[in-house]
């Protein structure tokens, strides 16, 4: 449950749980913003051209699912588990929603929250699978040499949560927004 953080596993263990409760909180989060909304609601566009819960939901995950597997070395949970065919979106079969227009952000849409938060949780099961699998010594390793500096795993890991948690706390604007 977020908030506890468990006593070590056994290796160094700290940063992995201090980790493991973030992604849980945003787990927890992204359930919360998207349960009890129809399609019409998740799709929703602040003045028409803002994000919806939709694109936040399902761009946050693609994040996560694309950066987490990349430095893990595994395949990805949109295309080993058959999201992709499942949300069936006219996009490339790659897309994150990194620098989407608005006619794609538009796109983005589902019939229901459950295939948000079925792809969500796919994803948060392999995250926390992976982040156990890490020592503390492995946040040191290069994941990434295209960037001045080079991108660390533990860069990589706090990069993505920090993205989750912002754009879940987006998501629940957005949602808050539908109320007024």
């Amino acid at each position: 449950m977020a908030g506890e953080i468990a006593a070590s596993s056994g290796h160094d263990g700290r940063a992995v749980q201090v980790l493991t409760d973030g992604f849980d909180r945003v787990a927890e989060s992204v359930r919360e913003v998207v349960t009890g909304l129809d399609d019409e609601q998740l799709s929703w566009r602040p003045l028409g051209t803002g994000n919806s819960i939709t694109w936040l939901a399902w761009h946050l995950t693609r994040v996560q699912d694309d950066h987490l597997a990349g430095a893990a070395g595994d395949e990805q949970r949109w295309t080993a588990d058959g999201w992709a065919e499942r949300f069936a979106l006219p996009l490339d079969r790659s897309a994150t929603g990194y620098g989407h227009s608005s006619d794609e952000v538009d796109a983005v849409r589902v019939s229901s929250g459950d295939l948000l938060t079925g792809y969500h949780d796919a994803v948060h099961e392999q995250t926390v699978r992976q982040l156990g699998g890490w020592d503390d010594a492995a946040f040191d390793s290069l994941v990434d040499a295209a960037w001045d500096p080079p991108v660390t795993l533990a860069v990589r890991i706090v990069s993505v949560l920090d993205d989750a948690a912002k754009h879940v706390g987006q998501a629940d604007y957005v949602r808050g927004l539908l109320r007024s």
